[in-house]
């Protein structure tokens, strides 16, 4: 169907929606909202699958802006289409408290998919969703009842195609095939610093289609163009889309267009006005979108709701057809874990030791993966090493979508940004296992995990100097402080194998990101652990083994492979007639959400020698230890040597640890 002048003056709508807010915010990016205009108008009204009253349903077409600085295009779609974005709210643009921040971040009830702004981020939860679309699909679609049947739409930008973690996701995408993802690339050939050529001058289009694409290459303005490119798109089969949209930044402003002044900056009251004119815009009233306009944006809500309900009558079948599988995808839909599932939690005898806390991860893994059936996940071409196989079911590859182990390569920071599209896109208990060092490669994207609250669960295995010969480029100092830095994720750092499983069973249940920090070498299984760990661990320190006289003298904390390590320091010191406490403590954030009450019974104020023991950085543990306490840390890279010798070397032994207790007790 041709363009209409109503087309044409709610694309115009759209770009005065953004020209001004921009303008009232006093800063922000008018130029890719008003230059993707025509895309986005000729996608949202004519192609994409959603419903304005149920931002939920799960047969929704996605929309990811990955070039989240545009975000106020995507806010006056919503607005215009029915979602619970107000105009008011366009008014209040970047404003403290309002839905429209300076980037669009997660908010599933007012249609925004995930949080986005850090370029290439979109891009990657794109293909997870996609991964996860086509998962599902094969789960639960029967014949005659597609279930799940829907696209993966992105905007996507010069900037996000520049970042690594594009060319990790998008060569990724085009193995495994992923035929319903469609991305539209505004190539405007403009970034903050000026015109594109000054660092990218490659061929996109060549090094998609190297990377298994279809590419199709059109004028981005073309009201035509743009409508025949996504029906192109999805008629080519067994591969992702990307359609390279030529257009002009800041369109319509006689002075700023194709212009990096229009990049991320107000265009200014005077080339707003003229804007206005040569758009043959005839208010001058800011924010005004004339009821005409909002009468057509309106036919959006009208529709999704009429999709949705033919939707719903295929499900209502499909329920009589199908009732095992439709009740399991209820449940999954919910989000929550059927009943009784941690009976399949293993529990670890002290002759079932020594065990490596990633082995004992692993063993937990396999364990559940038959009653949770949704648990999918892999790792960064390291699962024989972190353990993250799941036996006897599969490879996901692009014939064997069934498979529920992900094969990400040598590609940590896109398996971060995959994990989290999968985790947003609902139905699955996602996780991605790499080693602690390695964290820093995906940290971008487990940030966004946290700020999203993304159900992800990370095996970070090798998780300290105690890897041993392969020396400090793959021994993590510094990396679960940082972790522990990162506000919203929970950290959990077990001692043995029931302290793992223990983990696990909190890292299903939490509502946000999981990093379990786990070791290489293997470790004792601690007696008490197995009465203790599942309830000690949920509570994040606990006491693992008391003091032999009511009177403490003095409180050993540990976690990880240090708690066995202060176990036997708690013998020589006991030995020595000093009366030891040693607390458990995987997860500092889990014992800080503790009631005072239950802190203090762990570590009492009139308990003040206090001594932490911990393979990593020092820094944070002040806290626990107090001003009278002191901590056996590492403030140094490791070294390239038997793991006996890094313990003897660092003073991490049995016997130093008690040297070090006992200089405390004097001071």
């Amino acid at each position: 169907m041709p363009k209409t002048p109503i087309d044409q003056r709610s694309i115009d709508a759209l770009r005065i929606l953004a020209m001004d807010a921009v303008q009232a915010a006093g800063s922000g990016h008018p130029g890719m909202p008003m230059g993707m205009a025509d895309v986005a108008y000729v996608l949202w009204m004519r192609h994409l699958r959603h419903n304005p009253s149920n931002p939920s349903w799960i047969n929704r077409d996605r929309f990811i802006l990955s070039a989240g600085h545009g975000a106020i295009l995507l806010y006056s779609l919503l607005h215009l289409t029915g979602y619970p974005i107000s105009l008011d709210d366009l008014k209040r643009f970047r404003v403290w408290g309002s839905p429209t921040p300076g980037h669009p971040e997660f908010h599933r009830d007012l249609g925004i998919e995930v949080t986005t702004g850090p370029l290439g981020q979109g891009f990657a939860n794109g293909v997870g969703m996609a991964i996860a679309q086509a998962h599902l699909n094969l789960r639960f679609n029967r014949l005659g009842y597609r279930i799940f049947d829907h696209d993966v739409y992105a905007f996507v930008s010069d900037g996000d195609l520049m970042e690594g973690i594009t060319h990790e996701a998008a060569s990724l995408a085009g193995h495994l095939g992923l035929e319903r993802l469609i991305y539209f690339y505004d190539s405007n050939q403009i970034t903050n610093e000026g015109k594109t050529g000054l660092t990218f001058t490659e061929n996109v289009a060549a090094r998609f289609r190297a990377y298994g694409w279809h590419v199709q290459d059109i004028d981005g303005h073309d009201f035509d163009a743009i409508d025949a490119a996504i029906p192109a798109a999805r008629n080519v089969a067994g591969k992702p889309h990307l359609v390279i949209c030529r257009t002009h930044i800041a369109y319509g402003s006689p002075n700023k267009q194709d212009s990096a002044a229009a990049h991320g900056a107000p265009l200014g009251p005077e080339e707003v006005r003229l804007t206005r004119e040569a758009l043959g815009w005839p208010h001058d009233e800011p924010f005004l979108a004339p009821e005409e306009i909002r009468a057509h944006f309106n036919v959006a809500a009208a529709r999704g709701a009429q999709l949705e309900a033919k939707w719903q009558e295929l499900a209502a079948c499909y329920r009589h057809e199908y009732p095992e599988e439709a009740r399991l995808l209820d449940r999954l839909k919910q989000g929550d874990l059927p009943s009784g599932w941690e009976q399949a939690l293993p529990r670890f005898k002290v002759n079932a030791g020594p065990l490596a806390t990633r082995t004992a991860s692993g063993q937990v893994l396999n364990a559940l993966a038959d009653v949770l059936p949704e648990l999918i996940g892999g790792s960064a071409d390291l699962a024989p090493a972190t353990r993250t196989y799941l036996q006897d079911h599969g490879a996901f590859q692009r014939s064997t979508r069934e498979g529920r182990n992900l094969h990400f390569g040598v590609r940590e920071h896109a398996m971060g940004g995959i994990l989290n599209g999968m985790a947003l896109y609902g139905g699955l208990r996602v996780y991605g296992g790499t080693f602690l060092v390695f964290s820093d490669y995906l940290r971008p994207a487990l940030r966004l995990a946290a700020l999203m609250q993304a159900p992800v669960t990370y095996a970070f295995t090798h998780d300290s100097i105690f890897v041993g010969e392969d020396g400090p480029t793959h021994q993590p100092v510094e990396h679960l402080v940082s972790l522990r830095a990162m506000p919203g994720l929970l950290v959990i750092r077990p001692a043995d194998a029931n302290e793992t499983a223990a983990a696990w069973k909190v890292a299903l249940e939490h509502r946000g990101p999981v990093a379990l920090i786990l070791s290489r070498q293997k470790l004792p299984v601690i007696p008490e652990t197995y009465d203790k760990a599942l309830e000690g661990v949920a509570q994040g320190a606990y006491v693992l083994r008391d003091a032999s006289r009511e009177r403490i003298d003095l409180i050993l904390i540990a976690t990880g492979s240090e708690v066995a390590l202060a176990l036997e320091a708690q013998r020589l010191l006991e030995a020595a007639k000093i009366s030891t406490r040693v607390v458990s403590m995987p997860s500092w954030e889990l014992f800080e959400a503790q009631s005072l009450f239950y802190r203090l019974g762990v570590l009492p104020p009139s308990a003040t020698k206090r001594l932490a023991i911990e393979a990593g950085s020092p820094l944070g543990w002040r806290r626990f230890v107090g001003d009278q306490g002191d901590v056996i840390g590492i403030d140094r890279f490791g070294a390239s040597a038997a793991e006996q010798t890094l313990h003897e070397q660092f003073g991490f032994t049995a016997t130093r640890i008690a040297d070090r207790a006992r200089r405390l007790m004097v001071i």
